[in-house]
C-alpha cells in the first residue's frame, strides 16, 4: 500500500473533484485561524463543511454528510462565542474536568450504535458504526471548540487518526491528507491554546 502510494494519489489528484479541493484547503485555513483564536475561522468552517455535506455524501458517508451540515451550524455559534456572545466579552481558552468529558463519551457511544443500526438496516452505508462514532464525536469536540475548551484537541486527535483510515478505505486521498496535515497541526493547536491558559488574564 505505501510502495503504491505516489500513484494511488497521482490518481486521486486526477479524479477529485473542485469541490473536495477547496473545502480541504479551507479546512486547513480553518484550522490555522482556530490555532491562532481568530474568529475568522468559523467563517472558513462554514463554507468549507457545506462544500463536504456534498462530496461525503457523494461518498456514502451519510453521519459524516450530515455531520458538516451540523458543522455549518455550529460555526455561526462558534463565531457568536468567539465575539463575545451575550456577555460581549472575549471567550477565554479553558479546562472542563473529566467528569462531562465521560459523559460525552458514553453519549457518543450510546449515539453510535443507535445510528449505525439504522445504517446498517436502511442504507447501503460504509463502515457504520465506525462513521457514525467520527460523526458523534466530532460533533462534540466541535462544541468544545466552540466554547474554546483546551480538551478539544485531544478529541480530535482520536477522531482524526479515525477519520484518516475511514477516508482511505472511500478512495478520499485528497481528504485523507488533509486529515494528516491536521494530525500534525493539531500538535501546534495544544501548544498555543496552552499559552493561552497559562498567560495572566486581565481583571
Amino acid at each position: 500500500m505505501i510502495a503504491r502510494l505516489p500513484a494511488l494519489l497521482a490518481e486521486a489528484w486526477r479524479s477529485t473533484s473542485g469541490v473536495e479541493v477547496a473545502g480541504a484547503l479551507l479546512a486547513v485555513l480553518y484550522l490555522w485561524l482556530a490555532i491562532r483564536e481568530n474568529a475568522l475561522c468559523w467563517v472558513a468552517a462554514f463554507l468549507s463543511s457545506c462544500l463536504y455535506v456534498w462530496v461525503l455524501f457523494g461518498a456514502r458517508l451519510y453521519m459524516e454528510s450530515g455531520l458538516n451540515g451540523f458543522f455549518a451550524a455550529m460555526a455561526a455559534y462558534g463565531y457568536w462565542q468567539w465575539r463575545g456572545g451575550r456577555v460581549g466579552a472575549v471567550l477565554p481558552v479553558s479546562r472542563w474536568p473529566l467528569a462531562p468529558q465521560l459523559l460525552g463519551l458514553c453519549a457518543v457511544v450510546a449515539l453510535s450504535w443507535v445510528t449505525s443500526y439504522f445504517l446498517r438496516r436502511y442504507t447501503p452505508a460504509a463502515w457504520p458504526f465506525v462513521d457514525s462514532m467520527v460523526t458523534w464525536a466530532s460533533a462534540f469536540a466541535t462544541f468544545l471548540v466552540a466554547r474554546k475548551v483546551y480538551q478539544n484537541w485531544h478529541w480530535w486527535l482520536v477522531i482524526d487518526a479515525l477519520s484518516l483510515y475511514l477516508y482511505c478505505t472511500r478512495r478520499l486521498y485528497v481528504t485523507m491528507l488533509l486529515y494528516a496535515l491536521y494530525l500534525v497541526m493539531i500538535v501546534g493547536g495544544m501548544r498555543a491554546w496552552r499559552a493561552s491558559l497559562a498567560a495572566p488574564r486581565a481583571a
